[in-house]
């Protein structure tokens, strides 16, 4: 897809639990960026109603579309290519095969209409190399690093070229590039079997009573407009009903009075999580001249990248600054769409 070939370009990132949409003008600047809850593990119904939500005031009548995903892994597909294969006859339902480029990793964009079964795992969760592709076009020497609702994408750019290790989801669990953790959706027994509470180290219940969302309602870290996901018990989304769900993983009685305790656990719970991530951004930065790379941060989650700076002693950048906007900020922004964003600007040429 050329400058040329639309007047705007809408980026899409079809994600197993949200849909992001970033839109360009014909300039290349970003006039609108969304993220709905989509729980497509529950069927590919909810891929559409996301995308009528999601565009359900705006014109895309005249765009070109650029499509990337990580859906194409949850549990209603038996395979990587029957989800990648859905998700662009849904895609092409509602705009055409003819309007929709889809980002095949190194390969670039495949026509909608002539994406073939072979094509299925170069496509397959290829969102996190279009946000690094276009980082390097911006950030010569980087650690990129995406926080997100549920996984952390943690790549090194090295003279303005992606050093990846791994492409598959496999192979990149291996190299340590894809940890799967997040901010909203991860269960915290996830990232702490043990923990620091009440003045004790102790076990925590193997349950999925809470949420990493519940630790950072908390703490005060969670913008509200990322906190998309569903609680772990159906309940609301208060800090009082995510302290309650937090005292169940430590089997302690839970009291409102005792508000000092929860906001205690819930910091050391972050802290877990935080060093987690600081000890697997060290292993994908060189052993020599750290100094020279930035920590280029992206996600729902890069709160936490502005505090693994500090850690590591670099410079922090953010995402959303690396793109021009047409004035219209929002609550959801390019730097939390990142893949959306990405595949807008690649497709359109304007890398």
């Amino acid at each position: 897809m050329s400058r040329s070939g639309a007047a705007r370009i809408a980026g899409w990132d079809v994600g197993g639990a949200h849909l992001k949409l970033a839109l360009l003008n014909a300039a290349g600047d970003i006039v609108s960026v969304g993220q709905v809850a989509c729980p497509l593990w529950k069927g590919i119904d909810y891929l559409q109603r996301a995308i009528a939500e999601l565009t359900a005031n705006l014109d895309l009548e005249y765009c070109r579309h650029a499509l990337t995903m990580t859906g194409e892994l949850v549990d209603c597909f038996s395979s990587r290519e029957q989800g990648v294969a859905a998700i662009i006859g849904t895609m092409c339902r509602h705009y055409g095969a003819d309007k929709i480029d889809v980002f095949a990793g190194l390969r670039g964009f495949l026509p909608a209409g002539q994406v073939i079964a072979a094509d299925a795992m170069d496509i397959a969760s290829a969102n996190w190399l279009a946000s690094v592709m276009l980082a390097a076009k911006r950030v010569p020497d980087a650690l990129f690093v995406d926080i997100g609702s549920t996984t952390t994408d943690i790549l090194l750019i090295e003279q303005s070229q992606p050093r990846v290790q791994g492409f598959t989801d496999y192979q990149r669990l291996v190299s340590g590039e894809l940890v799967y953790t997040g901010v909203v959706r991860t269960p915290v027994m996830a990232i702490a079997q043990q923990a620091e509470f009440n003045g004790r180290q102790m076990g925590l219940m193997a349950e999925l009573f809470a949420t990493t969302a519940d630790v950072y309602r908390l703490t005060g870290d969670l913008n509200d407009a990322h906190d998309q996901a569903d609680t772990a018990d159906g309940a609301e989304k208060t800090v009082l009903a995510s302290a309650r769900r937090l005292s169940r993983l430590t089997g302690y009685e839970f009291d409102p009075a005792d508000w000092g305790l929860w906001q205690a656990f819930a910091a050391h719970l972050k802290q877990r999580q935080l060093q987690q991530l600081v000890e697997a951004c060290r292993r994908q930065l060189p052993a020599a001249a750290v100094q020279r790379y930035a920590m280029l941060g992206a996600g729902v989650g890069r709160f936490l990248v502005k505090q693994i700076v500090g850690e590591l002693g670099l410079e922090y950048r953010d995402f959303a600054d690396l793109l021009p906007t047409a004035g219209q900020g929002g609550e959801i922004d390019a730097g939390d769409c990142a893949p959306a964003a990405a595949v807008a600007y690649l497709a359109g040429g304007f890398g």
